[in-house]
């Protein structure tokens, strides 16, 4: 155990998704920017659902796939540095419950959002550009991968 860290993981990062309450959180978050987007008089219920979706893709690409290293001082030698946060989850591991349900959320928000906005045609290629930009980075076959060199250092 290193001195002065209060927790016993390496990382903290590799764990954090099977922390006691941390789904109900991210659910309860999600249901917070959904109310609180539809308290602004002026936007529709369709306009709605759909910044919904493309604000909680967003947020979800910026911290998953873009952020990379930890915050935490780790003994390993700076081999985390390079990883971004999704790639540090279960360390690594593919098709773990943490993975499955970060995959399947923006999912069901799509399809929630696809319902709700009755498949408009405008709505429903924003929205699926916006369930594709964050699904794509999930995939095994990306992992590690930095397409074009972006995110590469």
């Amino acid at each position: 155990m290193n001195v002065g860290v209060a927790h016993g993981e390496v990382n903290p990062n590799t764990r954090v998704m099977n922390s006691r309450g941390i789904w109900l959180a991210y659910a309860a978050s999600v249901g917070v920017l959904h109310i609180v987007l539809l308290s602004i008089p002026f936007f529709s219920i369709p306009v709605v659902w759909t910044l919904t979706n493309v604000i909680h893709n967003l947020v979800m690409y910026l911290l998953l796939h873009t952020v990379k290293g930890t915050p935490f001082e780790t003994p390993d030698q700076g081999k985390d540095r390079l990883l971004t946060h999704w790639e540090q989850i279960d360390y690594g591991a593919q098709c773990t419950s943490s993975r499955k349900f970060l995959s399947i959320s923006p999912v069901v928000l799509y399809l929630l959002t696809s319902f709700y906005t009755k498949y408009d045609p405008a709505h429903f290629v924003i929205n699926t550009a916006s369930l594709l930009s964050v699904l794509l980075p999930k995939l095994p076959q990306f992992h590690g991968v930095r397409v074009f060199g972006i995110n590469e250092y």
